[in-house]
């Protein structure tokens, strides 16, 4: 598999140098320089398939030249022992649940696969790496739950200090040994342009192998699109026909942009709505044909807080740059907090399912869509992390509801352990000389 940069499409690099080297010196995010198409009876063959399975299959079509079927299929198995079930809430609404992984969240799938894809390579190379992580929330929590105890990767996390949940900050915070996590005092995105700075420092690069575990890079993109396919096969299995519209929650738009992947695989699908919150960079560019990155806002779906989306350029890639032919498959909706809330309850009431933040944001988008867009297709709205998560944005009258998911033991547990943080200011010197005397 080849990758080049989004900046520059003449420098290419082979899969291992993208997966260590995270972004290109150019500043770009790394692609494939092509996708693999299956054809109508790939796509049929996988329909009675596990979520494992399709995950191996579609792994196979982009890895294949890289990693031995014996050792992808290792992976595969390991990285993705939980399921992720499609529920039905109504004729045309199904939800498609992403949080059964040990974060409680969807970043999981990507967190889990990457990090075993590089121990792949090191234990080859007998290497070491060190990764360098800012989080909204939730990508945080499955890198440090997904590479813990990794032999060979030592991971550092950055956060936006009071702009995280309780229980995301004791997953940031709580496992010690190679997992270390920095309380930075600004937004995601002071967070995210540290990270930046520190993979283009000339000091730091020629010292450490410093790789990110952040939806830059392209590791964690390629096995988010296995579960779009995943989500397709139940619906058939389900007697469905008709391709799906699958409305994302969408913030620094990795999970969008895998979707496409899957679509540009063969996967049918009807549309995608980008849904967000009032961070709406991309909703706007799709109205106006210009991306305006802006100051993040902070809100109730803080996932989804960020100002100036990494993805957008793997996603304006994709569609050549041309807001035209992005619009032809792409529909954007942004929604406040009160209308947040107002969904959550609605959901709880009319359909007796508890969405978290991010989740009623989808819902939000996908109501609005088929609203423009009257249509036989079903809709897939994606449930990207467990309300647990966010338990204090609930009222006691929803949390005492008999369907609001128990939270699992094994992360009841993470919330009796202490957490250990170093808080920072957001200084790029500061985390430079941070990391050149702690690493």
């Amino acid at each position: 598999m080849k990758l080049y940069s989004t900046r520059n499409p003449k420098h290419v690099v082979d899969l291992e140098t993208a997966l260590f080297q995270s972004l290109p010196p150019d500043n770009g995010l790394y692609m494939p320089d092509h996708l693999p198409v299956w054809s109508p009876e790939q796509w049929q063959a996988i329909i009675p398939c596990s979520f494992q399975e399709i995950a191996f299959r579609m792994a196979k079509a982009f890895l294949q030249e890289d990693v031995e079927d014996a050792a992808l299929r290792r992976m595969v198995e390991d990285a993705f022992a939980f399921p992720v079930p499609l529920v039905r809430l109504g004729e045309k609404r199904f939800v498609l649940e992403l949080f059964h992984g040990p974060s409680l969240a969807f970043k999981d799938v990507g967190a889990r696969f990457m990090s075993r894809l590089m121990a792949y390579f090191l234990e080859k190379h007998q290497r070491e790496i060190h990764i360098l992580v800012a989080t909204s929330g939730d990508t945080g929590g499955a890198v440090a739950l997904g590479f813990h105890r990794v032999p060979g990767i030592r991971v550092t996390i950055l956060f936006p200090s009071g702009k995280v949940s309780a229980l995301q900050e004791k997953q940031l915070t709580t496992l010690n040994e190679n997992i270390h996590s920095l309380e930075i005092e600004g937004s995601f995105d002071d967070c995210q342009h540290l990270v930046k700075q520190a993979f283009l420092d000339p000091e730091l690069n020629a010292r450490y192998v410093l790789a990110s575990a952040n939806s830059i890079n392209i590791a964690r993109l390629i096995p988010q699109s296995f579960y779009y396919a995943h989500a397709w096969a139940q619906l058939r299995r389900m007697g469905i026909t008709e391709p799906p519209v699958f409305s994302v929650p969408s913030g620094n738009f990795g999970n969008l942009t895998a979707g496409v992947f899957a679509q540009r695989m063969g996967l049918p699908v009807k549309a995608f709505v980008a849904s967000t919150n009032v961070n709406d960079e991309v909703p706007q560019y799709l109205q106006t044909g210009v991306f305006q990155p802006r100051p993040s806002i902070p809100t109730l779906s803080n996932a989804m807080d960020v100002g100036n989306p990494s993805n957008f350029q793997r996603l304006s890639s994709l569609f050549n740059q041309d807001v035209q032919q992005m619009r032809k498959w792409i529909f954007g909706y942004a929604f406040n907090d009160q209308q947040t809330l107002a969904e959550i309850r609605r959901v709880a009431e009319t359909e007796h399912y508890i969405v978290c933040p991010h989740t009623a944001v989808a819902s939000l988008g996908l109501n609005a869509y088929f609203q423009d867009h009257p249509s036989a297709s079903p809709g897939v709205f994606l449930s990207t992390a467990h309300p647990e998560k966010f338990a204090n944005i609930y009222s006691e009258e929803i949390r005492a509801l008999p369907y609001w998911p128990p939270l699992p033991t094994a992360v009841q547990q993470i919330m009796q352990q202490p957490s250990r943080a170093m808080r920072m200011k957001n200084d790029f010197e500061t985390f430079k000389s941070y990391l050149l005397e702690d690493l």
